[in-house]
């Protein structure tokens, strides 16, 4: 192997990778005269300057065709002056080869249909933004489970068909089923010179017969790919294809005779360097009738990857390996439950076995386990037969990028040695030989990955920050490719080389591959407009990087959002390696995207319902990180236009705290921004209106019936309008002043425990509290549950009580929910501080909170905006009322409901119960109250507090619900219960459904009041 320089740069391409000023205007004219969707604002341009790599490049403009005839009048415009294109499809690369100059064509937005599903060949037809999770489901739907589409990346639930084609992706499932250029029959191309080609397995054809110019460009092309191969015969064969994961450099090796001259194939992996890819036809394979899996612990990474050979002789479909610091970093994030029956170890195999009949699959299973144990490297090794264990499992390695950039010890890891690949037998020994490279460079790598194919992803805790940091990775990056190479392997495994290892491929390649790669790309584009900087004619591996160059500033919050860790990273690496805490947190984003996944999880209710960027957390968090990034000063940046633009739609669900396997807070970073951006400023009127609610619900109440009478009005409408409410909801009808008391005392009175007496109880107010046993809680009575649903307190008094508490009401304090979500921070601040010191009262007493949000306030809100011990103390006591039911039922504590329990519910998942209590959280409610059949509608409602109510949001909280929440509602029968702990998830199941009643937890299990 060369290590020399890669010098394979053309003029074409150096020209190409500089968007001339003088053409930006005559191209987005052209662009847009030609009926081509393009924007080229600012704050678009920050959420296409980033993927998920290391890299950021802001691109000129960014287009989202709808047909292929706007690809091709894209590409015209851009080759008449001279304009870079890069394809894009879910952003998801870690390599940087879906960012950079010129114009970004984005095909996940409108180019992403099924064609057609042909059952009898075992094809499908694509377009390139299908995500590929969905095309698995839609086959599968397609063909009654008999056919499926492979591979299955992590990303796959939002990588698109053309970004796995780019980059020859893999997935969990490679050790089986291999690469995406394995199941790629043919591919629709469009050029740089505007021709429409299909490359196929024997070669390349027009696209259109009768398209002259395409039949002249094809047979054109054909010829020069057949000069290519016949000139590089023995290089082609000795250096290319030799292990199952060599995706580095292009797939040349296709192109030679006795593979049939497959043109397809050798596009494959090109990374977008050579045409744009617009269509697809691709194998589908048979869906297995019966699957397990098999966990496997050992104790280091190393002594799993020695145990793979032998899984290997078992014909396993995966074999995926994962290790501690993922596992830990995930139960810190999601909770103890988020990960369960691991077996003992600290690095794990994940193993898919399959087979026609469950006995035989259990019957290799056992043999495996068998095999392993005389191995004597296994430390435990467990069958996992039921599905929703396996996928909770699956998740954790799924998750393993983005769970692994901030661990539960803190500090960051980092992509780009992220993916190298030796043969399995290999692996072992390169594993090892690799951690002690890092310890040479005292350096920490989270590994997981593709074990059974010898592809292994690891971050690593570069400093990327800091001159001497980016020298160490400089450094460590040149000597890894030298190991890899010296074990057999090559620099990427599925990733793609893009802007992280394509300076490197002379450390792996000859000279004479390296001048044929170059010249397989010239074919296709010779003047270099497509991709600059991957593969062929690359930058150094640390130009353009995304945490280099953001201004040393002060960001002064409101929020404490010191990350774990910042006190020894600063003493051990500098100041200059621990940014400021804000620009910390809105860097957390590292661009996996799992917030445009349109399924599993909640995350993000607005991404799934306009499916633009802009609307994701990811492109929330960019824009952000360009603001820390480029605003002129601190003041600026916190008025920054293109940040409340993107900030508009976000709900304030929390849920992406929890969904994103990174942690990023988006709820959290709007409330901040806003308190900033709004300082000293007219706010909306919603943010007087609902922001405000408590205030106005004190005023309100000692004359409700007078308020309900007025709002059922046309003054109501009008009331509305004023307050920047939409009219196109009911308003709540508020309750009088002291209700909830009332309700609470005929609780007091009358609750009878063990077939006791009456106890005599009351209130802070005067009233001794519920129930009679040594065991207490404090019922936290939040001014929802005051102002619109007091019978609810009296119900929960009551559920407690009858588990034999001792319940002591509160309700003299405030969350500070709605000023924390419109962000009106400093009156947000003062209600916690004075919640804090009036609910620290000496015990640890569970605080148990009717509405999940004011729950998630107190638990996570509390300690974050009033950081002291204090505050500390009182959120480690919090629990939602479900996650109380939940420990109580575990007990065997509760009483007999007065009512039956209804046989089926339907569950609308709070969204802020799932993202502090845990997803699970109001589903283990219901079981625990012997509902039998519990359906979830997972995602957000679509009214999330003031956001669903709000004139200008109202259209978007509809379409919201939409995506799961009506559709549950419209499938349920008509004796279902709805679950609705937070009141504005019932006031959306009110307004959704004529019949249905949105019911909180506390009147299922509502044990009634004695009549005795």
């Amino acid at each position: 192997m060369n290590a020399a320089t890669n010098t394979a740069t053309s003029a074409g391409f150096a020209a190409a990778s500089d968007a001339r000023s003088a053409s930006t205007t005559p191209v987005l004219t052209r662009l847009r005269d030609a009926g081509v969707e393009v924007d080229a604002s600012e704050r678009r341009t920050s959420e296409y300057a980033y993927d998920a790599s290391n890299y950021r490049v802001r691109p000129l403009a960014v287009v989202f065709p709808r047909t292929v005839q706007d690809v091709v009048a894209t590409v015209r415009a851009c080759a008449d002056s001279r304009t870079p294109i890069v394809s894009r499809g879910g952003g998801t690369s870690m390599a940087g080869n879906a960012v950079g100059r010129g114009v970004v064509v984005d095909f996940s937005r409108h180019l992403n249909r099924i064609r057609r599903v042909d059952r009898e060949a075992g094809t499908v037809d694509v377009e390139p933004g299908v995500v590929l999770a969905t095309l698995t489901r839609e086959v599968e739907a397609a063909t009654d489970g008999q056919l499926t589409f492979v591979p299955d990346p992590s990303s796959k639930n939002r990588a698109t068909v053309g970004g796995a084609i780019g980059n020859d992706a893999c997935g969990n499932h490679s050790v089986r089923h291999g690469r995406t250029s394995d199941h790629t029959l043919e591919i629709d191309v469009v050029t740089t010179d505007g021709a429409r080609l299909t490359a196929t397995a024997a070669g390349l054809r027009a696209t259109e017969p009768g398209d002259r110019m395409a039949v002249e460009r094809a047979e054109e092309l054909s010829r020069e790919l057949r000069a290519l191969a016949h000139d590089h015969l023995a290089a082609f064969r000795l250096e290319l294809g030799q292990i199952p994961r060599q995706v580095s450099g292009y797939h040349v090796q296709n192109l030679l005779p006795e593979k049939g001259f497959n043109v397809a194939r050798a596009l494959v992996g090109s990374e977008g360097t050579c045409a744009l890819v617009v269509g697809a036809r691709m194998r589908l394979v048979p869906k297995p009738a019966s699957a397990l899996l098999v966990c496997l612990g050992y104790g280091t990474v190393v002594d799993a990857a020695r145990d793979v050979t032998t899984i290997l002789e078992f014909s396993p479909a995966a074999v995926e390996g994962t290790d501690r610091a993922i596992v830990e970093t995930m139960h810190w994030r999601r909770g103890p439950d988020s990960v369960t029956g691991l077996p003992e170890g600290n690095a794990w195999l994940f193993v898919d076995l399959d087979g026609d009949t469950e006995e035989a699959v259990k019957a290799q299973a056992h043999e495996l386990l068998a095999r392993l144990s005389e191995n004597g490297r296994l430390v435990q090794g467990i069958a996992v037969p039921d599905p929703e264990e396996r996928a909770n499992l699956w998740r954790v390695r799924e998750d393993g990028a983005g769970l692994s950039s901030r661990l539960a010890t803190g500090g960051e890891s980092w992509p780009g040695w992220e993916d190298s690949a030796v043969a399995p037998e290999n692996l072992a020994n390169y594993l090892a030989d690799l951690r002690v490279l890092l310890g040479d460079y005292d350096l920490h790598g989270v590994m997981y990955g593709h074990f059974g194919a010898g592809c292994i992803h690891i971050r690593i805790t570069f400093d990327l920050r800091t001159g001497p940091g980016r020298e160490v990775y400089r450094n460590f990056t040149r000597d890894a490719a030298h190991l890899v190479v010296r074990h057999g392997g090559s620099l990427s495994g599925e990733h793609g080389d893009g802007r992280a290892r394509s300076a490197l491929l002379p450390i792996m390649y000859s000279p004479e591959v390296l001048g044929a790669f170059a010249r397989f790309r010239r074919v296709w584009d010779p003047t270099g407009l497509l991709n600059p900087g991957s593969i062929v004619g690359p930058e150094p591996i640390d130009a353009h990087l995304a945490l280099q160059g953001v201004p040393d500033r002060q960001w002064r919050t409101s929020f404490d959002l010191q990350p774990v860790g910042a006190t020894e990273t600063a003493r051990e690496s500098g100041p200059a390696a621990q940014p400021d805490p804000w620009v910390h947190a809105v860097q957390g984003c590292i661009g996996v995207g799992r917030c445009r996944a349109d399924s599993g999880g909640v995350m993000c209710p607005s991404f799934r319902t306009t499916r633009d960027e802009k609307d994701s957390t990811r492109g929330r968090a960019r824009v952000l990180q360009d603001m820390v990034r480029g605003a002129p000063g601190v003041a600026e940046g916190w008025r920054s236009e293109d940040v409340r633009e993107v900030l508009d739609l976000c709900l304030s669900c929390k849920a992406c705290a929890t969904d994103c396997p990174a942690g990023v807070d988006m709820a959290t970073y709007k409330s901040e921004f806003f308190d900033h951006y709004y300082a000293r400023r007219i706010r909306p009127r919603s943010h007087y209106s609902l922001g405000w609610l408590p205030r106005w619900l004190a005023l309100a109440g000692p004359i409700a019936p007078l308020v309900n009478a007025v709002l059922a009005t046309p003054l109501g409408k009008l009331a509305a309008r004023v307050g920047g409410l939409t009219t196109s909801r009911e308003l709540p009808t508020f309750a009088r002043a002291g209700q909830w008391r009332a309700e609470v005392g005929r609780a007091a009175r009358s609750v009878r425990l063990d077939g006791s007496d009456d106890v005599p109880t009351s209130l802070p107010d005067g009233t001794p509290p519920v129930g009679a046993n040594s065991d207490s809680a404090v019922l936290f009575v939040d001014t929802f549950t005051r102002g619109f649903r007091p019978e609810v307190a009296g119900a929960a008094a009551r559920v407690l009580a009858g588990a034999g508490e001792t319940v002591e009401c509160t309700a003299d304090v405030c969350c500070g929910l709605t000023w924390i979500s419109t962000g009106q921070l400093g009156t947000a601040k003062k209600l916690l501080t004075r919640a804090a010191a009036e609910l620290d009262d000496g015990t640890d007493r569970p605080i148990v909170v009717i509405e999940p949000s004011c729950a998630a306030a107190l638990r996570k809100d509390l300690p974050e905006l009033v950081p002291t011990e204090q505050a500390q103390r009182v959120a480690r006591r919090v629990r939602s009322f479900a996650t109380h039911v939940v420990a109580l039922a575990g007990e065997d504590r509760l009483a007999e409901p007065a009512r039956p329990v209804p046989r089926r519910a339907v569950v609308q998942t709070h969204c802020h119960e799932y993202s502090v209590f845990g997803p699970a959280t109001q589903r283990k409610a219901l079981a625990a109250a012997g509902v039998a059949e519990v359906s979830e509608a997972h995602g957000c409602c679509g009214v999330a507090g003031n956001f669903g109510f709000e004139a200008e949001h109202y259209e978007v909280s509809m379409n919201v619900a939409e995506t799961s929440l009506a559709p549950a509602l419209r499938a349920a029968a008509p004796d279902t219960v709805v679950l609705t702990d937070g009141f504005s998830c019932a006031m959306q199941v009110n307004h959704l459904h004529s019949t249905a009643r949105g019911t909180h937890v506390a009147e299922i299990l509502d044990p009634g009041i004695s009549t005795t």
